[in-house]
């Protein structure tokens, strides 16, 4: 029995987007694996090295993750030395996520990451910036649902 071409897996756009991100994810982890930082992880830290101190609470909005994956994930990189949390002196109900020294310092060497990932993609940088675009289009049309 032939199967309808929308019921085929390659044909789903949320496998491929799954697909695609497992591979890109698999790309950074020997990067990472030098700085002792998960992917997670190094995304926090880019958003840290944005703006040095930011709420928890804006950093699961800013990353899209609630507070049951965010907490122990900032707990291990507390263990790691690599940002502080204290409560705000404004809010007692909200904790600020600092950066320490020695995760200030991890920007410096991570700044090669993005440059080693676009060189593994292959992918021409026109390509790659449309692809970013249509990504984010999509990821704010279905935040609206």
């Amino acid at each position: 029995m032939m199967q309808k071409l929308e019921n085929v897996l390659e044909n789903q756009l949320c496998f491929l987007l799954y697909a695609s991100s497992r591979e890109m994810t698999k790309k950074y982890k020997p990067l990472l694996d030098k700085l002792e930082v998960t992917y997670p992880q190094y995304l926090v830290l880019l958003l840290l090295w944005e703006q040095d101190t930011l709420t928890v609470k804006k950093l699961g909005e800013l990353l899209a993750l609630d507070s049951g994956t965010l907490t122990p994930m900032l707990k291990r990189m507390e263990q790691n030395d690599l940002i502080v949390r204290e409560r705000s002196t404004q809010d007692e109900r909200s904790v600020l996520i600092l950066l320490t020294e020695k995760g200030r310092g991890l920007q410096a060497e991570a700044c090669f990451i993005p440059d080693r990932i676009s060189a593994i993609s292959g992918e021409d940088k026109r390509v790659v910036e449309d692809l970013k675009a249509s990504l984010l289009h999509l990821l704010k049309t279905l935040q609206q649902f």
